[in-house]
């Protein structure tokens, strides 16, 4: 109903509602009870708008404080304890070191291209058993990376299935954005974990490759020094009783 509806219809009320009183005479001003009621009616839309306006405002703020809620649930922590246990792995790895300069210092001690005439039989047998232990300290180190690996994939299925539960639900866009943020932090600790694995992997094939190529270099040398550099044996007839 607009201003002019709702002016005729308190102008109506009145009449009907305020019969004269005997003996006395009515006084109506029609012009001025339309310019009054329509002032009330003006000042009654008004109200209205206002609370219009504040009952949207009161549902933007409520929207506001779902779209700045923080998810319950945090990952985080639990991500970096998982990666810090296999980084761990690595640093007590023993053998060879995974830091370079060491690590070319070793191969070059133990895993030479050739050996001198000056290296005792003793050394040789000692670096061959080096070469062994080496061998055998990085496959514990893989053995270990896997085993770590594969208790990290319960926990990491318990927090996927988790993660993906509290975006379904999330109640505003900075829980649906914390909640993916935090299945890439998954996804990245996965990846960091499976290059991880695949590093000590890797140094256990390469370490054995080493040790077999040392090991032709040692037997080259053997062979070398049990032939001799002298001239070699020649069967002469033997003659026998004078004849």
């Amino acid at each position: 109903m607009n201003i002019h509806g709702i002016a005729a219809c308190l102008f109506a009320a009145l009449l009907f509602a305020m019969p004269p009183a005997r003996g006395e005479i009515l006084v109506f001003d029609p012009e001025n009870f339309v310019e009054n009621a329509l002032t009330a009616a003006r000042e009654l839309e008004q109200i209205n708008n206002q609370i219009l306006s504040l009952q949207n405002e009161a549902k933007m703020l409520v929207n506001e404080a779902r779209n700045l809620t923080l998810l319950p649930f945090n990952v985080v922590s639990q991500l970096r304890a998982t990666l810090a246990s296999t980084t761990q792995l690595i640093r007590q790895a023993q053998g060879i070191a995974y830091q370079l300069s060491q690590a070319q210092s070793q191969f070059a001690r133990f895993y030479p291209f050739a050996y001198g005439a000056s290296v005792s039989g003793a050394s040789m047998s000692a670096d061959a058993l080096q070469r062994w232990i080496h061998s055998l300290q990085a496959l514990q180190t893989t053995i270990s990376m896997q085993a770590q690996a594969a208790q990290n994939l319960t926990n990491d299925e318990s927090a996927l299935a988790t993660l993906v539960d509290q975006s379904q639900a999330a109640i505003g866009i900075l829980q649906a954005t914390n909640a993916t943020n935090q299945l890439l932090a998954l996804q990245s600790r996965q990846l960091i974990q499976d290059q991880q694995l695949k590093l000590t992997q890797d140094r256990t094939a390469a370490l054995e490759q080493a040790r077999s190529v040392a090991a032709e270099a040692q037997s080259r040398e053997v062979r070398r020094r049990f032939v001799g550099t002298g001239l070699r044996y020649t069967p002469q007839p033997v003659s026998g009783y004078g004849y």
